[in-house]
């Protein structure tokens, strides 16, 4: 007797799009997360009267046709309430210069890089041919990178002629682009691209993926969009925890996966659990979905990949992820200063790229006449968490009076006005969410790791799949949405079923 159940390890975004989606299709369902609330790094937490984003802090994929759309179109479920971003960011290079504004409309921005960027209209030309072939190609839910036949099958599916054309530029970088179209020399555009992209790839211009890059420059213009959730980005997990638990899947918070290991009858997995009462619990499943970072199975199942060299060989190289430093405070609004718009981006000299995210009047983060602010740098996780106790404790208090001495100088705020300041680094993530070391976001999107050169959904190991943000396509609330639907449909296709979402 075979074992039909689906277990998916953590509740993150991923987590909970894959086990909404299979429950709904009546698969028994148990969703395992080491947290006492699901969401992960698109979750939130309480500081008395605050409400605080505790990474993602923007929404992608909820304008018709989107992904996140499509889902809850699907799942016959109400989208959670959110407003498009006007300007999606607003980018400060620090040089004195007039901030970059990204417009929704698409001819307010493209007047506004004409005049930021000019001459380069080249450029974002072939970005919008790129993008527009590259979005219209993922809407029809290619597997990528494909791995067997019926793999095969859904990627030739999903091509069309012009396909072709885009898979010329599947080996170069955003600043191959740049050279192809002769503004190479615009070290101000180049300034731009790397801020703006590291954000989207934790990379640079001149190593990210030319079809990514092309791609998430233009996230934030109609037909798609930017969003930002009324109530806190925990909104998305509750709709989708809703959702799987209405149609019978069980949530479990408090347990974490402490091993994974293929079972006896080589037909399903075993995994053993700890309980938050320090108790162990052991389930098996013929299919497991691991939405974690994929680097955490070379710890999870030692014996099964010291018989496969050639995936821990793989896993064991994957580029190293970074980290982040992150600022939350609450102040009352009128404190604020030079705040171009809610969500922005500002490079300093001694964090490099720093984004900002300030909350609207009403969003439910704050009570009304105060805001709470949030501000991201990338950090080294290896600067924190090889610092003993001491060390690391000043450290830390060190680096918060830096960062708020840059924002309170961005904002023209007096240190003395804020109602509340602290800071959380790769250590705060790494007990927040269990990513080892707290990294944060998932693989870059380099050439040779985006798309048909990275990491697939489908494991060298029977009913073993992979989905989250160091699976195609990446990062994000979309991107990670995307690869949970993508690992549904080879788990369901594998079992005999097709399994599609509405366009």
């Amino acid at each position: 007797m075979t074992n039909e159940r689906v277990i998916v390890v953590g509740g993150g975004i991923a987590g909970l799009t894959a086990s909404a989606l299979l429950a709904h299709q009546g698969v028994e369902v148990i969703l395992l997360e080491s947290h006492s609330q699901t969401g992960g790094c698109a979750g939130t937490y309480k500081r008395g009267k605050y409400v605080f984003d505790v990474g993602a802090t923007q929404v992608a994929g909820l304008e018709k046709g989107g992904i996140h759309e499509r889902v809850f179109r699907y799942l016959q479920w109400p989208k959670p309430y959110a407003q498009i971003l006007d300007p999606g960011c607003v980018v400060d290079l620090g040089d004195g210069s007039r901030p970059i504004q990204l417009w929704h409309d698409p001819i307010k921005w493209e007047k506004e890089r004409n005049e930021q960027f000019p001459e380069s209209e080249r450029f974002w030309s072939l970005c919008s041919f790129l993008h527009k072939i590259n979005w219209d190609f993922a809407k029809r839910d290619a597997i990528l990178p494909f791995s067997n036949f019926w793999d095969l099958k859904q990627f030739v599916n999903a091509l069309k002629p012009l396909n072709g054309v885009s898979g010329l530029f599947s080996k170069l970088s955003v600043a191959d682009l740049l050279v192809i179209c002769s503004c190479h020399k615009d070290q101000r555009l180049k300034n731009f691209l790397d801020l703006q992209l590291q954000l989207y790839s934790q990379e640079s211009s001149a190593r990210t993926a030319a079809l990514y890059g092309a791609t998430v420059l233009q996230m934030a213009q109609a037909p798609l969009g930017l969003w930002h959730l009324q109530g806190s980005m925990q909104k998305l997990s509750n709709a989708l925890e809703s959702c799987l638990i209405r149609d019978g899947a069980q949530l479990l918070l408090n347990h974490k996966v402490v091993n994974l290991v293929s079972g006896s009858n080589s037909q399903s997995w075993e995994i053993e659990l700890l309980t938050d009462k320090g108790s162990i619990l052991k389930f098996s499943a013929n299919d497991v979905i691991f939405t974690l970072p994929p680097q955490c199975l070379l710890t999870l199942m030692k014996d099964e990949l010291a018989l496969q060299k050639t995936y821990r060989n793989r896993l064991t190289g994957l580029p190293k992820p970074t980290g982040a430093i992150v600022f939350y405070g609450a102040i009352a609004r009128h404190h604020i200063g030079k705040a171009y718009s809610n969500h922005m981006q500002l490079f300093v000299e001694q964090f490099g790229s720093l984004f900002f995210s300030i909350s609207e009047e009403g969003d439910g983060r704050a009570p009304r006449g105060e805001v709470t602010v949030i501000v991201s740098a990338f950090t080294s996780v290896s600067e924190w968490n090889d610092l003993d106790g001491k060390i690391y404790q000043r450290q830390k208090a060190k680096t918060l009076t830096r960062i708020i001495s840059v924002i309170n100088s961005f904002l023209n705020i007096a240190s003395e006005n804020w109602l509340h300041k602290e800071l959380a680094t790769p250590r705060s993530f790494a007990k927040w969410t269990g990513r080892p070391q707290g990294i944060v976001g998932g693989l870059g999107q380099t050439p040779a790791a985006f798309g048909p050169f990275g990491l697939s959904s489908r494991t060298p190991f029977k009913g073993l799949w992979l989905c989250g943000d160091s699976i195609y396509p990446g990062e994000g609330t979309a991107g990670v949405t995307q690869s949970a639907l993508m690992a549904c449909r080879q788990l369901m296709a594998n079992r005999g079923e097709n399994f599609t979402l509405p366009q």
